[in-house]
Parts: structure tokens; sequence; C-alpha cells
């Protein structure tokens, strides 16, 4: 695999749930357009984890977070040019109603039952649920 930027980058994402729902929205532009995604971005110098959980969700969404935790780690090769450590957490939300702040990046967000989620799902999605599911806790994709 090549890239202009033969750089890996640290992406977080955060599976945040309401009431057995999780947020999603679908994706424009970069890698994954098209796909239904949660909220998430890139790891900036000097940040904590959760302070970078927490920016993503007010940045994107426009809403508060609470119970951060751990869900998975991933080496993630999935999208052509690109090479990532995606750190997963999961949270619940705390307050604010979910609105599109990015419109150049996402669609509208909206809660969704994890039993019926849309189609088709961003690359990390899957291995976020499973996480949750079996404890399995490292991808390697």
């Amino acid at each position: 695999m090549t890239s202009k930027n033969p750089q890996i980058k640290v992406g977080i994402g955060v599976l945040v749930f309401k009431n057995g729902k999780v947020l999603l929205s679908k994706r424009k532009g970069s890698h994954g357009a098209g796909e239904y995604a949660f909220p998430g971005g890139h790891l900036e110098f000097g940040e904590s984890i959760i302070e970078c959980a927490r920016r993503e969700c007010r940045e994107e969404a426009g809403i508060e977070i609470k119970n951060v935790r751990f869900v998975r780690l991933a080496n993630l090769k999935r999208y052509p040019g690109k090479h990532y450590v995606d750190i997963g957490l999961v949270a619940e939300w705390k307050s604010g109603e979910p609105r599109l702040l990015e419109p150049h990046k996402f669609a509208s967000w909206n809660w969704y039952n994890p039993q019926n989620l849309p189609k088709p799902l961003f690359g990390t999605i899957e291995s976020y649920f499973e996480a949750l599911n079996s404890g399995k806790n490292f991808f390697d994709n």
C-alpha cells in the first residue's frame, strides 16, 4: 500500500448510546463517504483520549458525553492510502440534541437501534460491536 503521505494516524471513535440507541450519521468527503459512522476524529498533540472523545462529540454533533470507556484497539488499513491506529470508545449521552455542525463531513445525526443499523456501515463499526459483545479488544485489519 502506498500513500503520498505515509504516516500512521491515531483515530478516535465514540459509540454514543442513549436509551439503548446509538448515534450515527452518513459520512461525506473523506474515506468512508456514504457510510454511516459515529462521532470521531484525530487525536491532537497533547490531548488525552477522553478529551478527544468529548471534543469530537461536541464539534461534530453538539452533544456532551459521560462514562467514556475503552472498547477496542484496531490497526486499520481498510481504506486505500490510509493507515490508522483506531481507538474505540463507548460513552453515554449526557446532554444536548444532536445537530449537524459539520455539514461538509456528515449528513444529519440520528439515533439507531443496534439491531437495525443503516447500511453501509463505516469500516470500524462492526468491530466495536464485536468487542462490546465478545470482550475481544484488538483487531488487525
